[in-house]
């Protein structure tokens, strides 16, 4: 009887250890995935951090917050300002560099959803800074992002709350670290580089995956359109950038992503406003994007081009913005001096 009770025990024991054994070759790979994953994740994270921390760069912009606005809690306006700081160009043009892009986001918490504005780089405009009009492109030549957000918020009559500010080179390497992004090409487009060679970057129309150099090409081309198609163009590009990045899942292209984004950027959100501006666009999958647009047309002052901005459009434009943020008291400056007595040109065309 008492060999009988051993043999079974032994059995027993047996069978405790077999599924032990079993249960670690499960356990144990998922342990090294987990606490690789975590390790990583934390690389990522103080990557992101050190990288953020050396493109901060605030700016001293007139404000037209009464109070802080709180990227947690409140609604709140992103100015990208996208430059031709290339290589050539800086060599050009020295530190005069004027704005190749400019688009101002809107985010509203409570419908989760961005409204995502393309002002046309020739739009003539009231540049608070220098007390003058001139095209709009030419506040960053004049006085930077601080002089930029000055003049959009004089036009939109909206606060600007963040800017973020990127080259030529990092649009690249960003679109190149996502494996490049789906956009529709509208037409045939022969197109300069990032280095201004010219017909270097050659698209045939149709939906088609671009790497970075054929997404700025497309993005900067408007000789057989307008000022006005090359801005949505930008806005689609945009809406391609961000649905590619919101659905990467390797941790590697999130580390090519931010060295790209970061080593050419410069911008006043913190690495705590980027995360939770991260989280934004993370939260579940209802964030819709919708694109504004300016309305106007061509326009010759003393022999010089500019996109003339229809008033209309301009209100409208402001109140939609207005609405989705929540600002809607009127706070432009009865200061601005009338279009038609303010010509005076001081930055090249």
């Amino acid at each position: 009887m008492a060999e009988l009770q051993r043999f079974q025990l032994n059995t027993e024991n047996k069978k405790s250890t077999r599924k032990k054994r079993i249960f670690m070759w499960f356990l144990v790979p998922f342990l090294i995935i987990a606490v690789s994953g975590a390790a990583y994740a934390a690389f990522i994270y103080q990557k992101a951090e050190s990288v953020i921390s050396k493109s901060y760069k605030p700016v001293k912009a007139a404000s037209k917050r009464t109070e802080q606005v709180n990227i947690n809690m409140d609604n709140i306006s992103i100015l990208l300002i996208g430059v031709d700081e290339s290589n050539s160009r800086k060599k050009q043009y020295g530190g005069a560099v004027r704005s190749d892009a400019l688009l101002v986001a809107t985010l509203n918490k409570k419908e989760k959803s961005v409204k995502l504005l393309s002002i046309p780089r020739d739009s003539y405009v009231y540049i608070p800074g220098k007390d003058k009009y001139d095209k709009i492109t030419h506040a960053h030549a004049y006085g930077g992002p601080k002089m930029t957000i000055e003049t959009v918020q004089e036009l939109l009559d909206i606060p600007i709350d963040y800017y973020v500010k990127v080259n030529f080179y990092a649009f690249i390497d960003a679109v190149n670290a996502l494996d490049g992004i789906d956009v529709e090409v509208p037409y045939a487009i022969s197109e300069k580089d990032s280095e201004d060679h010219h017909d270097a970057v050659r698209l045939k129309p149709g939906m088609q995956t671009l790497n970075g150099e054929e997404a700025l090409a497309l993005a900067r081309t408007r000789h057989q359109d307008s000022d006005i198609m090359r801005g949505m163009r930008q806005q689609e590009i945009i809406k391609a950038i961000l649905k590619k990045a919101l659905s990467i899942q390797s941790f590697s292209k999130h580390a090519d992503l931010i060295e790209a984004v970061g080593n050419n950027m410069e911008t006043n959100m913190s690495f705590n406003d980027m995360k939770s501006l991260i989280d934004y666009g993370l939260a579940g999958s209802g964030l819709t994007i919708d694109t504004v647009n300016l309305k106007g047309g061509d326009d010759y002052i003393n022999g010089v081009y500019y996109y003339k901005l229809d008033e209309a459009s301009v209100e409208e434009t402001q109140q939609i913005l207005k609405t989705h943020l929540g600002t809607n008291t009127t706070t432009s400056d009865a200061s601005v001096p009338n279009q038609e007595t303010n010509e005076t040109q001081e930055v090249t065309n």
